[in-house]
């Protein structure tokens, strides 16, 4: 009976969080924020700055920035948007053109129609036209994504001017004094950690967007800011980022350049430069503590991109992270905590404990 209940549960919270999604993102997104930026509000309350202000200035901050980044990017991401169609129809009769990599495939195409044409049955023609084209679907949905992202920035000042007025609501529904003060230290490493890792990812992931936008430049590529803008956003997306960025930046270089050596050697520069973000310089800066267990983080990020499709992408390594860490500062789900962090992680952290 517990598990027929517990399956229930669980297939009616997977159907809330598929049928809930233009509503649970942009809440989800503003509770990362507040995580992050909680600790710098307390900082500057300190010195006298109350919450309200604090909110006003990080929310501003922030509304800023987006409002900048859709100016700056508006013109070449709707010329980049308007010339898809036509750059997807160059890359297929190039593939399939004379001596392209699908000749084969497109004179055995050929054929099979040949002999279908050959038979008795009489054939019917039916044209489809489509008025909705890639560039049209796309700016149908940005009234829907900017409502998003100004609901999750409203959120996130209300959270922040709140002070730590849902920190005294949790630590109130505990008795014992012991557990008031462990959630109190949990939610501070909560802040502490995430804010440290999501800091640290976006000044790495900027870093890397401007050295892919000065790589396209030099490779000749149209509209290199662009690329630099798609490596920034994609690379907070665990493993299919960078090869997402690669494809799409070898797919245009095909195009644009004219030649598969050209593409070729497109896709192998924004490769390296990710992996150079990813072996070395994240593993510097980023916490070893942070590290976690690779089958847990893609399956993770696979379950999200399923549900929310790709912000749920991005915004599945945050929320795992924040499990990990409610997981480590419980002791009942140590457990959980060993199985969620990799093996590194594991060994760094036994001194600390013993």
């Amino acid at each position: 009976m517990e598990i027929a209940v517990i399956g229930i549960f669980s297939i009616l919270l997977l159907q809330a969080l598929v049928w809930a999604s233009d509503f649970l993102i942009p809440v989800t997104a503003a509770c990362l924020g507040y995580f992050v930026l909680n600790r710098p509000r307390r900082l500057l309350a300190r010195i006298g700055i109350p919450p309200v202000a604090s909110a006003g200035v990080f929310t501003g901050i922030l509304t800023a920035l987006i409002v900048l980044l859709l100016v700056q990017l508006s013109a070449p991401a709707a010329q980049f948007i308007e010339d898809l169609p036509s750059l997807m129809e160059e890359i297929k009769d190039k593939l399939a053109s004379a001596g392209g990599t699908l000749e084969a495939i497109n004179d055995a195409t050929v054929a099979a129609e040949e002999i279908i044409e050959d038979q008795d049955a009489e054939t019917v023609a039916v044209e489809v036209v489509s008025n909705t084209g890639i560039a049209a679907t796309l700016f149908s949905m940005a009234p829907g994504f900017l409502s998003r992202i100004l609901f999750a920035l409203i959120l996130l000042f209300f959270l922040i001017a709140s002070g730590d007025m849902f920190l005294t609501k949790a630590v109130q529904s505990f008795e014992r004094f012991a557990d008031k003060r462990r959630a109190v230290e949990v939610v501070h490493s909560i802040e502490d950690r995430l804010g440290y890792y999501l800091g640290g990812i976006t000044i790495i992931n900027a870093g890397l967007g401007v050295a892919v936008a000065i790589a396209m430049q030099l490779w000749g590529l149209p509209s290199a800011i662009i690329f630099g803008f798609m490596a920034f956003g994609l690379n907070f997306v665990p493993f299919l980022g960078g090869l997402m960025g690669a494809t799409i930046a070898a797919a245009v270089a095909f195009v644009s350049l004219d030649g598969t050596w050209a593409a070729a050697g497109v896709f192998a520069t924004y490769i390296v430069l990710t992996s150079i973000e990813g072996q070395f310089i994240t593993p510097l800066v980023i916490s070893r503590r942070m590290r976690l267990n690779t089958p847990v983080v893609f399956l993770f990020v696979a379950f999200f991109a399923w549900i929310w499709s790709i912000i749920g992408m991005i915004v599945a390594l945050p929320i795992l992270i924040v499990l990990k860490i409610a997981c480590d500062e419980t002791k009942s789900l140590q457990t959980l905590a060993r199985f969620l962090g990799d093996l590194d992680g594991d060994t760094e952290t036994e001194p600390e404990k013993a």
